[in-house]
């Protein structure tokens, strides 16, 4: 043999046996860096609502953070809300960590759309998935509604390469696949009909599932609801809703009608601040229902410091408050049955607010001048006068007083003995300074400084025998 073919002879060899060492390292590499991060565990279970979107966010947002290798949404869900399931699926196809679906033993209706949405779908023996068509109240969705989750689900089959047809049938019964549905009927697979169509594959359980994507040995990190999402989930309750909005309007109704910041604008504050909070953070409420109902908050505090009587800007705030409130109780994509809830909401918020404010009014000495406002109307028709008001004080006109409040530029003065409810003819007034009254409007006098010169508000003396 010649030298150059033995030289040929051993490169040849070395070469080959390089390649092989090299692929043997890349076989027992790879599982170890698949298996180098955590892998979370998050439970779909029971209906598909508003709080369950935040708590699989989070759970996503936690994954990238701890490294995790791989995320798995494990499903056992008869469905849900439409919109609560696309912020999850949003959720899913933006996620920078790999994750995939367990269907444990159903996924129904919106259940079905996030598992397909997932990088893929693993069913145990039995389970179920499909019958995705949306209803409202027991009905089915009118064709709107079908349409948008038709096109949805397609859109999902194709982005993860799965027979669009197939999705659609799942929504609408009027699909049919040859082979896999008749048109008449809503598509539902069980494990091996999901398996035949390549919409799934089988395991036997959790484990094998580990197993089969090459984590078999990774920690397992089970998630669980923490304390801020239970929170979120309880303040929007309806009836802990009622009783936010109650305190709010209250609050403020009464802060607005008193000088200063005190107790009643304080909870107010925080009871309206919980209520829009927890409903933005569920993606009940937009940014813009919080914009219509400070609009509206303004437009009242206009008319109540601004412009006394009861016109445009007290409607106009008025129906900004109702309408910011009850935007911030539907969805986007709102059931009969958010309706239903919305005007329960309100009609309690309404009695709530009557009750307890005459409840104050009777109970509270002094309560009944803080608690009117403006934008409440108090005045009577009569067939000769016409429309006048019952709160009218002409015989104060003239008087002079002190203002017991500062007046910024409404407040309380003290006319002859008599706390009243009156307002600056254009300036800031302090406290202590001597107004007269120059006019009367509705149940406020209109008053203007008399002296520049400050004196002390009068203070109750106690009478003493001897």
């Amino acid at each position: 043999m010649k030298f150059s073919e033995m030289v040929t002879d051993s490169t040849l060899r070395r070469a080959v046996s390089a390649i092989a060492a090299a692929l043997a390292l890349g076989a027992w590499i790879l599982p170890d860096s698949q298996e180098s991060g955590p892998v979370l565990v998050v439970p779909v279970t029971g209906e598909i609502e508003h709080g369950l979107a935040p708590f699989i966010e989070r759970s996503i947002r936690e994954a990238v953070e701890r490294g995790a290798g791989v995320v798995v949404l494990e499903i056992d869900t008869p469905g849900g809300r439409v919109d609560a399931a696309q912020r999850i699926v949003d959720a899913v196809t933006d996620s920078e960590t790999p994750v995939y679906a367990f269907v444990n033993r159903r996924a129904f209706s919106a259940g079905a759309m996030i598992a397909l949405a997932t990088d893929g779908v693993r069913m145990r023996p039995g389970a179920v998935i499909g019958a995705a068509t949306p209803v409202l109240g027991t009905e089915k969705a009118p064709e709107k509604y079908v349409s948008a989750m038709r096109s949805e689900m397609r859109a999902i089959a194709e982005l993860r390469g799965l027979d669009p047809d197939v999705a659609e049938a799942m929504v609408d019964e009027s699909v049919a696949v040859e082979g896999v549905s008749e048109a008449g009927k809503l598509l539902t697979l069980t494990t091996e009909e999901a398996v035949e169509v390549g919409y799934a594959d089988e395991v036997e359980n959790l484990d094998a599932l580990l197993a089969d994507l090459g984590f078999a040995a990774s920690e397992v990190v089970l998630m669980e609801v923490n304390w801020a999402e239970h929170f979120v989930r309880f303040l929007a309750n309806p009836a802990i809703t009622s009783l936010l909005l109650s305190i709010g309007v209250l609050g403020l109704i009464t802060e607005i009608k008193s000088p200063g910041f005190g107790l009643a604008g304080a909870a107010g504050a925080v009871a309206l601040f919980l209520f829009f909070g927890s409903h933005l953070i569920l993606g009940l409420a937009g940014i813009e229902d919080v914009l219509i109902f400070t609009a509206g908050l303004v437009l009242i505090a206009v008319e109540v410091l601004l412009l006394p009587g009861f016109g445009i800007f007290g409607i106009l705030g008025l129906l900004g408050v109702v309408g910011g409130i009850y935007m911030g109780l539907l969805g986007s994509l709102p059931l009969a049955v958010d309706f239903t809830r919305a005007g329960m909401v309100l009609t309690v918020v309404l009695l709530a607010t009557v009750v307890t404010g005459g409840v104050l009014v009777y109970k509270l000495p002094g309560s009944a001048t803080l608690l009117r406002s403006s934008i409440f109307l108090g005045r009577r028709m009569d067939r000769s006068t016409g429309f006048e008001s019952q709160h009218v004080r002409s015989e104060l006109v003239g008087r002079r007083g002190q203002a017991v409040t500062d007046l910024r530029p409404s407040g309380t003065a003290l006319i002859h003995g008599e706390r009243v409810d009156v307002v600056s003819d254009s300036e800031w007034i302090d406290a202590g300074t001597q107004v007269e009254v120059i006019s009367a409007e509705g149940y406020r006098q209109v008053v203007r400084p008399v002296t520049r010169e400050r004196i002390p508000p009068p203070q109750p003396s106690l009478d003493q025998d001897g």
